[in-house]
C-alpha cells in the first residue's frame, strides 16, 4: 500500500475517534441527559501495526490521548473541515459562538480554524485544574514545538495565550497526508530560497588557509554536537555554528555555502533580505521569526547574502528610528545565537557588520581575490583541454595580466561565448575574451 492510501485509512479512523470525543465533550459540558460524559472512554485507534507515516509519527513521539487530540484537531481544517462544525453552535443568550470553544474564522474558510482554547475545551471542558495540566502541550519545550510539528500563532499582541491559532507545520502535514517530504519554497511567509549547484569542490578555487577554515564548518556539520559532548563542552558552548564570509564580490562565498550543504547532505537556504526588512515597527522581527521558526529543527544552513542590510552597525540611538533599528539588531542577534543549526553571513566588508555579531562568530573567513595561479586554475576549469578555444588564446597570459574574481571571470566567458555564437564561430578567440574583460573592468570602474 502506498503512503498516501495508508495515511488516508489511518486518518479516517482518527477522525472518527475524534468525532466521538468531541460529541462526548458536548454531552458532558451541556449535561445532556443520558451522556456519555467521559471523553477518555473512547480509546484512540491502535497504531502498533499500522504502516502509515501518520501512525509512524504517533509511535515515534509516543503520543498519548491528549497529543493525538491536539494533532488531529490541527489537521482537520485541511482534511475534514466539517468535522468541526459542532463548534459553530451559537449561544442563544449572546447570539454568537461560545467563547469557550475558541477558534477563529479565516478570510475565505467558512469553517472553524482551531486555537489552543479549542484544544483545551475539548480536553478539559471547564475543569480548571485539568486546563492548567493541558497547557504543557503548548510549551516551547514540548515536542510539538521542538520537533516542528505544530506552531502557535498569536494574531494580535496582548490577547490571551490560548487565543493563539494552532497551525500544522507544512513538512509534517505532508508526512501525514501524501507521505512525501516537500521542500519549503519561496513565499511571503517564508522569504528564503533553497540554493543548489552542479559544481563540486574541485571547481572551487580558494587559498589553502581559506579551505582550512572551511574544514572546521564541515566537521561541525558532520557531527559538531557529538564533538562538543566528547570534549565535555556541550554545557559551555551554545548550540549551532555561526560564520562570517567576507571579501570582494565573486570570490566564492555563495558557492562555498552551497557546497558545504551538499557535502553534509543538508539544505542551504538563502534569505531574501529585501522581503525580511520592513519599515513598519515589528515587521522585520516577525519576518525573521518565520524563517527561524521553520528552520529550528531542520538541520538547514541559513545563508544571509549581502548581510550588511540587516546586520549593519548600530547607531547612537538619537531618534526613534535609530532605536527601533537597534532593537531589530538585538533581536536578530538573539535568534542567531539560539539557532541550533549553521548560520552563514556574507558581506563584502567585515567592517560593515555590527561588532556584536562579529564577536559571536566561530569563524570569520576572508575570501580574497584569486592570485595568478588560482586564476589560471579557474580558466582551466572552464576550458578543460582548451575545449572551444581558438589557437590564439593563451590562458597563462590572461590569468597573469587580468585580475578577476571567479564570478567576474564567469561573466567574461559567458560574454565571449555569446559573441562567438553571434558571429557563427565554433571557437572562442582572444578578442572575444579581451572584450569581455574590458566590460567587466568598466563595470568595476577599472581600465584594462
Amino acid at each position: 500500500m502506498d503512503a498516501l492510501t495508508a495515511n488516508a485509512r489511518s486518518l479516517e479512523r482518527e477522525v472518527a475517534w475524534f468525532s466521538e470525543v468531541l460529541t462526548t465533550r458536548f454531552h458532558a459540558y451541556f449535561m445532556h441527559e443520558g451522556g456519555p460524559y467521559d471523553i477518555h472512554a473512547h480509546v484512540p485507534p491502535d497504531v502498533a501495526q499500522d504502516a502509515s507515516p501518520f501512525a509512524a509519527a504517533i509511535r515515534e513521539h509516543n503520543m498519548g490521548f491528549d497529543e493525538r487530540i491536539v494533532l488531529i484537531l490541527t489537521l482537520l481544517p485541511h482534511i475534514r473541515p466539517q468535522a468541526l462544525d459542532l463548534l459553530l453552535t451559537a449561544n442563544k443568550n449572546t447570539e454568537r459562538s461560545y467563547t469557550e470553544f475558541g477558534g477563529w474564522k479565516g478570510k475565505n474558510h467558512a469553517g472553524v480554524l482551531p486555537t489552543c482554547e479549542t484544544a483545551v475545551f475539548i480536553l478539559a471542558g471547564d475543569d480548571l485544574a485539568r486546563r492548567f495540566a493541558v497547557l504543557e502541550l503548548f510549551d516551547a519545550e514540548h515536542f510539538f514545538t521542538r520537533q516542528s510539528i505544530l506552531r502557535m500563532e498569536q494574531k494580535a499582541d496582548g490577547e490571551p495565550f490560548l487565543s493563539a491559532a494552532l497551525t500544522i507545520e507544512s513538512d509534517f502535514f505532508d508526512r501525514c497526508t501524501s507521505g512525501q517530504q516537500h521542500k519549503p519554497d519561496y513565499s511571503a511567509g517564508f522569504p528564503a530560497k533553497r540554493i543548489t549547484t552542479q559544481l563540486s569542490w574541485d571547481d572551487l578555487v580558494l587559498a589553502p588557509e581559506v579551505f582550512e577554515e572551511i574544514e572546521n564548518i564541515r566537521i561541525w556539520l558532520k557531527g559538531g554536537a557529538a564533538v562538543m559532548q566528547r570534549w565535555h563542552l556541550d554545557k559551555s558552548v551554545k548550540p549551532g555554528y555561526r560564520s562570517l564570509f567576507y571579501g570582494p564580490p565573486g570570490t566564492g562565498k555563495t558557492l562555498t555555502a552551497t557546497l558545504l550543504g551538499q557535502a553534509a547532505m543538508v539544505d542551504v537556504y538563502r534569505i531574501d533580505l529585501s522581503k525580511i526588512v520592513s519599515k513598519y515597527i515589528g515587521e522585520t522581527e516577525k519576518n525573521m521569526a518565520n524563517v527561524f521558526d521553520q528552520a529550528q529543527n531542520k538541520n538547514w544552513i541559513l545563508f544571509f547574502d549581502e548581510a550588511d542590510a540587516l546586520f549593519g552597525k548600530r547607531t547612537e540611538g538619537s531618534t526613534s528610528n535609530d532605536r527601533h533599528a537597534n532593537q531589530e539588531i538585538s533581536y536578530l542577534l538573539q535568534r542567531i545565537e539560539d539557532f541550533p543549526g549553521v548560520v552563514i553571513l556574507a558581506s563584502n566588508l567585515k567592517s560593515n557588520i555590527d561588532e556584536a555579531f562579529a564577536r559571536r562568530f566561530q569563524t570569520a573567513i576572508y575570501f580574497p581575490l584569486p592570485d595568478g595561479l588560482q586564476r589560471l586554475r579557474l580558466w582551466k576549469n572552464i576550458f578543460p583541454q582548451r575545449r572551444h578555444l581558438a589557437p590564439d588564446v593563451n590562458l597563462e597570459d590572461l590569468a597573469e595580466e587580468n585580475i578577476l574574481s571567479g564570478g567576474a571571470l564567469i561573466n567574461v566567458v559567458r560574454y565571449a561565448a555569446m559573441r562567438a555564437e553571434r558571429q557563427g564561430r565554433d571557437a572562442i578567440c582572444k578578442e572575444d575574451l579581451l572584450r569581455g574583460i574590458k566590460k567587466e573592468f568598466i563595470k568595476e570602474g577599472r581600465t584594462i
